[in-house]
């Protein structure tokens, strides 16, 4: 499936060159072509340690942009996204973020993770070009209000007050925080401090891994030490496995709860039967039951696609996010420009996609604040 993934990338990256430098444009000889056609950049984790979380997001967004563009493309503009990997690292992410900019491509889209974001979003603020979509969570990204940027997701903020009340909530107040140590990392440390705070009440313990890292023990000796109810976790997949293994190891008997970013899937396939009660926030419905309409949608796209896409929470998150830039085209009145666009986007108030609500003004762009938690059960699945 990575194979898969990355080498279509690849033939994608050669054709969104040709087709950069014309038809971003919107040059007047184009104009009147139903080909009319626009380049997204996304830079993502395709390899490394957080490489299923952009994979997966890639594909749910492909899986819609392909369908709309096989009836005719939406408002008869075909969608391609071009894909860059930045392996979860800043540098690389703001390289392949100028080369995208360098590109003329249309819009930056689906980003995945904190610190690469904000690598980002100053180079797509300067080229006023519009940053859709990214895969976190983090409040440096939404305030202060940047007109270029729009959130489709709850914040960090939102997911870590949901799991502190729940803890809370069940007598569980000595709350220890694992995270990542970096801009990703803090954000969620933020969110579940503030949560604590106003309780009254402080982070038992935290300890730090480093991005891209599954060298925990430290963290381990250090959390296990302090004896918390249960363990928040603020990193990736590959890291927040390693840790829950090794403080089960270690003799700790709490219970660990994750945000969103995590990965879900890629956490529960990691973890196999180790991680049976292990909970994560989600910020988009369920891909696994069919209960409301924009699931159904979903998953009736991969049969119709021919199965190859994996439903899960992240290609979910990126399927509704290519849904909901595709109301923004659809909305944007006369040519298909970067303002016309975002006019079109912040037109979206309370509108109801497939039972998951979202809306943006002209002073508001986060779509949306929904968030559940949902619990592995050791048998690979997740249960919300």
């Amino acid at each position: 499936m990575t194979h898969h993934t990355h080498s279509s990338g690849l033939s994608r990256r050669a054709f969104g060159g040709l087709v950069a430098g014309s038809a971003l444009l919107g040059a007047p000889a184009l104009r009147a072509q139903s080909a009319n056609r626009i380049v997204l950049g996304q830079s993502a984790a395709f390899t490394g340690a957080a490489a299923q979380l952009g994979i997966q997001f890639h594909a749910g967004a492909k899986l819609f942009f392909d369908r709309a563009n096989a009836q005719g493309g939406i408002n008869q503009t075909v969608i391609d996204i071009r894909q860059l990997d930045d392996g979860y690292e800043p540098d690389r992410c703001a390289e392949n973020t100028r080369k995208l900019l360098e590109d003329d491509v249309f819009a930056l889209f689906g980003y995945i993770g904190t610190p690469t974001s904000l690598a980002a979003l100053p180079l797509a603020t300067r080229a006023q070009t519009p940053f859709f979509a990214p895969f976190t969570g983090a409040m440096g990204l939404r305030q202060p209000f940047n007109r270029m940027a729009f959130h489709m997701r709850a914040s960090y903020n939102d997911e870590t007050a949901l799991i502190v009340r729940q803890l809370t909530n069940l007598g569980l107040k000595k709350i220890a925080v694992f995270h990542q140590n970096d801009a990703y990392g803090k954000a969620g440390l933020d969110g579940v401090t503030l949560a604590l705070e106003a309780l009254s009440l402080k982070p038992a313990a935290t300890a730090t891994v480093e991005r891209n890292s599954v060298n925990v023990a430290d963290a381990v000796n250090t959390i296990v030490a302090a004896r918390p109810d249960a363990v928040v976790q603020i990193s990736a997949y590959a890291s927040c496995a390693a840790f829950i293994r090794a403080s089960r190891k270690a003799g700790y008997g709490g219970t660990f709860y994750n945000v969103s970013f995590v990965g879900t899937q890629a956490l529960a396939d990691e973890l196999g039967k180790d991680g049976a009660g292990v909970a994560v926030s989600q910020v988009v419905p369920t891909p696994y039951s069919a209960s409301r309409p924009i699931a159904r949608e979903f998953l009736s796209a991969i049969e119709q696609g021919g199965g190859r896409v994996q439903p899960n929470f992240s290609s979910m998150e990126g399927f509704m996010a290519a849904k909901l830039l595709g109301e923004g085209i659809r909305r944007a009145n006369g040519r298909l420009t970067r303002e016309s666009l975002v006019a079109g986007l912040e037109s979206i108030r309370d509108m109801s996609m497939g039972g998951f609500s979202v809306s943006f003004s002209p002073s508001n762009h986060v779509a949306s604040r929904f968030v559940e938690l949902s619990m592995l059960t050791g048998d690979g699945r997740v249960r919300t």
